[in-house]
């Protein structure tokens, strides 16, 4: 699912969003379900960030104990939206390990009315389409697609991001090389190509099989200065853009890029 950004652009009528982070899938089934709603989260964003103006880096941390030891829905929007670069990133025992954004004023006014719009767009949209999350492994999901469905898969891009919720490792790269190549459901798979210090081996090794499309983008997130370069992004396709797919393609791709150069 990544961040969900192409589904909820291209809109389609029916769709599986999958995620093997639980905090995320949660996080939108409590918006179908009702259990949190623009207002209720306006409510809390106004509370909570009012404690964090007050007592700074240390409530932020109180509330990131607080989620690991019982998570729920509204502090993993407290503390995406108040850790450093809005990153999520988990540690071997599955706690939430981002550091505070050192900004105690972080909710103010403007954003928690940008937060409280978001979630109620997104929640507009799930009641208009028939739109399911699931926290799942890819495999077991893409299994059940059909030749007529269209995948798009957003995985943590291989020797980049190594501890996002679980370790993407050179065997879920294989696994899902294979699992991909078997199915005549037309797929589109987002990477990484190279950057200036080293190349994608699996390109090579794995996906040059199928047509590769790359684009220039900037990262201004990561930890690291060593992620915050210009990456060329790769784009994996089973199909030929320029032929019967080519209005679909041009969708997703177009949603990407208004992704990443919003991050």
């Amino acid at each position: 699912m990544g961040s969900g950004v192409v589904g909820f652009n291209i809109q389609p009528k029916k769709a599986v969003f999958s995620d093997t982070n639980p905090h995320l899938i949660n996080f939108y089934n409590d918006i179908k379900n009702g259990i949190i709603n623009h207002e209720k989260v306006k409510q809390f964003l106004v509370y909570e960030g009012e404690k964090l103006f007050e007592l700074g880096e240390h409530y932020y941390k109180q509330v990131r104990e607080r989620f690991n030891e019982k998570p729920n829905t509204l502090d993993f929007l407290f503390l995406n939206r108040s850790c450093f670069n809005g990153m999520i990133r988990f540690n071997g025992k599955g706690g939430f390990n981002v550091p505070f954004c050192k900004k105690p004023n972080r909710f103010a006014q403007a954003y928690i009315t940008k937060i409280t719009n978001q979630v109620k767009n997104i929640s507009v949209l799930i009641q208009l389409n028939d739109w399911s999350f699931v926290c799942d492994s890819c495999e077991n999901i893409i299994i059940k697609a059909t030749p007529t469905d269209l995948i798009y898969c957003d995985p943590p891009y291989i020797d980049r991001y190594s501890d996002y919720f679980n370790s993407w490792t050179e065997s879920n790269e294989q696994r899902l090389f294979e699992i991909l190549s078997k199915k005549k459901a037309r797929f589109i798979l987002s990477t990484w190509h190279h950057n200036k210090y080293r190349h994608n081996k699996y390109i090579d090794l794995l996906w040059n099989k199928f047509n590769v499309d790359t684009k220039n983008h900037f990262y201004h997130l990561g930890a690291s200065e060593n992620n915050r370069s210009e990456v060329i992004e790769a784009l994996i396709t089973n199909f030929q853009t320029l032929k019967n797919y080519q209005s679909d393609y041009n969708l997703v791709v177009q949603n990407i890029d208004q992704f990443l150069h919003s991050s």
